[in-house]
């Protein structure tokens, strides 16, 4: 597995953003967002959090194996 600084870190942003969006397309799909922060349970705001990494993880792990594999 070798790469250039740039593939690497594009491949960290690039995941990022993609997994952001994904987490984030589910949580709205699952009714799990509201408006504002602040009008969240905690539970919500856990579950927000843990899709959005999830996600943002499962993108990077991707596209380091598609790119630098």
């Amino acid at each position: 597995m070798t790469g250039t600084l740039f593939e690497i870190l594009m491949v960290i942003a690039l995941g990022t953003f993609g997994g952001a969006c994904f987490g984030l397309l589910i949580g709205y799909v699952a009714r799990l967002q509201n408006p504002e922060w602040f009008l969240m349970s905690r539970r919500e705001k856990y579950l927000n959090c843990t899709l959005v990494l999830v996600c943002s993880a499962l993108c990077i792990a991707e596209l380091a194996w598609y790119v630098l594999g």
